[in-house]
């Protein structure tokens, strides 16, 4: 019995895993998976190089699952010409080669909007604490220093400031959708103008930061906006403005950012990622007008939930000849 199941299994079409997925993630898809019509393929577990590993499988991986971790490269698909099926546990796409992908005839998919939620309400969190002071003011009482030192300097309010979205997608819109309840004026800086919205577009960067009291970096890190908010834009957001980003740690110009938050050429800033994860630059440890997250802004149970579901409902579209849940469009992609 033992063996015709092992044979069954070595039958199914096989999803290449370059990396182990999360434990949450392994649990909670766990009862999917066991009624799925593939079988993971778990490149870290076998004892093999992984030049060697891909080319003793290449006939039968026939999709790869990733997450931002996982490079998926040219010379990577070389190796396996039957792939058809990139799918992505994260939002963004910067570690895939979408070129090759195209060249390939590969489809890819992300994890669409199953971030989004979560994704704003941390960019609006850390848009509060930075402005009204909440960690460091919590440090203030937790060190004893309002009894020997006396009140906290005063935050500053969050209705009624312009707030500058960068990138109006998905995170993006559920940014401006939480911040219009407090009042805020909304404008935007993306790829193109939306037809759907009524928020003023800035197709300057520069110029979005100098009308704006905050930025919030919610868009993905590609060849166009690396290293985007640079020290033009953030001399334009000048001394008062502040910069939130939920994006990528290199959108921003990291070391001009610090040299910017240490001589007060802007007032703030709450980042959630960073350039190079897990190091942070020792000089914003020391400012207590920076907010810092590990890279946890649109984690949380209930979205490794729906990312589950999402993740195996691609690929189970695709393997059944449906269409896929959330493909990304890579038609457009120069190369």
């Amino acid at each position: 019995m033992e063996n015709n199941h092992n044979r069954q299994c070595q039958d199914l079409p096989q999803v290449l895993l370059l990396k182990p997925p999360p434990p949450i993630m392994v649990v909670l898809g766990e009862h999917r998976f066991s009624s799925t019509k593939f079988q993971f393929l778990k490149a870290w577990d076998s004892p093999l190089p992984l030049n060697q590993f891909l080319p003793k499988h290449a006939n039968s991986i026939q999709a790869i699952l990733c997450c931002s971790a996982s490079r998926v490269t040219d010379d990577l698909l070389q190796l396996l010409p039957f792939v058809r099926l990139v799918v992505t546990a994260s939002a963004g796409t910067n570690h895939i080669d979408l070129k090759a992908c195209r060249r390939r005839g590969i489809s890819v998919t992300n994890a669409g909007n199953v971030y989004s939620e979560d994704g704003a309400d941390a960019a609006v969190g850390l848009l509060f604490d930075v402005l009204r002071k909440i960690s460091a003011a919590d440090r203030h009482v937790r060190q004893g220093l309002w009894v020997k030192k006396g009140d906290y300097p005063l935050g500053s309010k969050v209705g009624g400031k312009r707030i500058g979205i960068v990138g109006l997608g998905g995170i993006g819109l559920q940014v401006a959708k939480r911040l219009e309840a407090f009042g805020c004026i909304i404008s935007y800086n993306s790829r193109n103008k939306k037809k759907f919205v009524s928020y003023p577009f800035y197709s300057n960067v520069c110029e979005l930061a100098a009308n704006s009291d905050a930025l919030i970096i919610c868009c993905s890190l590609t060849d166009q906006t690396r290293y985007m908010i640079n020290k033009e834009v953030l001399s334009a957001l000048g001394k008062k403005g502040v910069i939130v980003n939920v994006g990528r740690g290199a959108i921003i110009d990291e070391k001009e950012l610090v040299r910017c938050l240490v001589t007060g050429a802007i007032a703030g800033a709450g980042l959630d990622v960073f350039e190079n994860e897990p190091h942070v630059p020792k000089q914003l440890l020391e400012l207590d007008n920076v907010v810092l997250s590990p890279h946890r802004a649109v984690i949380t149970p209930e979205s490794f939930t729906a990312l589950c579901e999402l993740v195996v409902g691609n690929l189970e579209a695709f393997f059944s000849n449906l269409p896929l849940l959330s493909p990304v469009m890579i038609e457009c992609i120069d190369g």
